[in-house]
């Protein structure tokens, strides 16, 4: 049976290697964005997003990589279901990100001198971080406490962000006069909290795979 197990194993690591490149653009664009909402200029965070839009294309490669190394593959390292959810996971999270960036320049909003924008801003980029290290140990669950542990911190950010969240918008309706501006922020403030939401998502798939394999 031994024998027969590892025949019919894997001969490639290509889904370990996609998920990486995904999480590690994930992270990348988190950056990215922390580096536009502390940037005041229009122009220079407009080439700011023109980076994360390369990166957002270059996850949409990645996820259909994946969807098509699925369909060739008859053995996968983990459930099937469990890949397509993670590879979406991963890319929704690369979407949401780059959304709120270039809704920030859409709407013209200056985006550094606005406390919930920066704060949920830096929610998503620790999420991301936790996200990519969590990708990382899939490759030979080794360890198992470290992923478990990045899970629990992603959980823990996404409340956070709800809380910051709903004080932006108590704060939002109670200063701000102007009802477009009113529009145009909560409308970007929703965008970053689901990108927090979506990197909860991607903890729960990752919960699954390691309840199931590790």
């Amino acid at each position: 049976m031994n024998i027969f197990a590892k025949l019919l194993a894997p001969k490639n690591k290509i889904f370990y290697e996609l998920f990486e490149q995904a999480a590690n653009n994930v992270r990348h664009m988190s950056k990215l964005l922390i580096k536009a909402v502390a940037e005041a200029d229009f122009d220079k965070r407009q080439g700011i997003i023109i980076e994360m839009e390369d990166l957002e294309h270059a996850n949409d490669d990645l996820t259909h990589r994946i969807f098509t190394e699925l369909g060739r593959n008859f053995i996968t390292p983990f459930d099937r279901e469990d890949i397509h959810y993670l590879a979406s996971s991963l890319d929704d999270i690369a979407d949401y990100i780059y959304a709120s960036a270039k809704k920030i320049n859409f709407y013209r909003i200056n985006p550094s001198n606005d406390t919930g924008l920066q704060k949920l801003t830096e929610i998503i980029d620790q999420s991301s971080c936790e996200v990519q290290k969590a990708v990382s140990e899939l490759r030979d669950m080794k360890n198992v406490r470290q992923i478990t542990e990045s899970l629990v911190k992603i959980n823990s950010l996404e409340n956070q962000a709800d809380d910051i969240y709903d004080m932006s918008i108590e704060r939002l309706f109670a200063t701000e006069n102007d009802a477009k501006e009113v529009i145009k922020k909560r409308e970007i403030y929703q965008v970053m909290e689901t990108a927090t939401d979506k990197c909860e998502d991607a903890a729960n798939v990752i919960e699954s795979i390691i309840v199931k394999y590790a």
